[in-house]
């Protein structure tokens, strides 16, 4: 079961797919604890 982050959380490792066809795993490749993640659909 999954729940909502709260202030303070620790992130979770989730790997995401770059429009470029890499990966990127979250917070191991950006080097900082602090991470924000933006979904954009491509589409108005």
């Amino acid at each position: 079961m999954s729940r909502k982050l709260e202030a303070g959380d620790q992130f979770p490792q989730i790997t995401l797919n770059v429009d470029d066809g890499t990966t990127v795993t979250l917070p191991d490749d950006i080097g900082t604890p602090q991470a924000i993640v933006l979904f954009y659909r491509g589409h108005w």
